[in-house]
């Protein structure tokens, strides 16, 4: 979802960091070979993700819904030496593609993956974040932030994708639309709940930025 103008959108692209040569291969092997790969970060967002990485030094990154790995990479980029990145995907199928591309980026070692369901793996992995992503599931937005928001260390940071969700956030919600709902209950989450202050930033389907008070 795009909510400028093309050109205007062209021009953002054009005059922000190029993204790295591996996340090129990954994109296109994406597209070849694994279905809906719409659910890429995509090259923009992707230098987005890798920027705030890079603010923020995270020593523990918590990511929720894997995909091929492409934000995984790009959040990579701004760990601490010997930080770690644990990352959950209820997909199996995927798990050696994922691998492939994490140690070919050199951060095969930094990288955990996990496969399941992420209400049920969460509370297994004893471990406190500097940084979330959270881009799984719409449905469980809600349950993945009550999950995770005690473990975030303070100052730390959650990211959460599609929070716009194609414009449907603004639009009468159809009765059986439960991932719209989803959505609208989680931004309302996110503005009102006192542990974390929230911007919503109109990049791409819309990302959130939640610091932990």
């Amino acid at each position: 979802m795009f909510f400028l103008p093309e050109k205007l959108d062209s021009y953002v692209v054009a005059h922000s960091e190029q993204e790295p040569e591996l996340l090129q291969q990954l994109t296109r092997e994406t597209y070849q070979k694994v279905l809906q790969p719409i659910m890429l970060s995509g090259p923009y967002q992707g230098r987005v993700l890798s920027m705030i990485s890079k603010l923020v030094r995270p020593k523990t990154i918590l990511e929720l819904g894997t995909f091929t790995g492409y934000a995984t990479l790009c959040l990579a980029e701004g760990l601490q030496t010997n930080g770690e990145i644990h990352t959950i995907d209820i997909n199996e199928e995927l798990e050696d593609f994922q691998r492939l591309y994490f140690d070919k980026s050199g951060f095969g070692d930094n990288i955990t993956q996990h496969i399941g369901n992420a209400i049920d793996i969460i509370p297994t992995i004893n471990k406190t974040y500097d940084l979330v992503f959270i881009d799984a599931d719409k449905p469980n937005y809600c349950n993945y932030f009550q999950l995770i928001v005690d473990r975030l260390n303070p100052g730390g940071i959650i990211l959460s994708d599609n929070v716009l969700w194609h414009g449907k956030v603004v639009e009468p919600l159809q009765n059986k639309d439960n991932s719209t709902k989803a959505i609208l209950e989680y931004n309302r989450l996110l503005k009102e709940d006192p542990r974390v202050e929230t911007v919503v930033l109109p990049i791409r389907d819309g990302l959130t930025i939640s610091r932990k008070i």
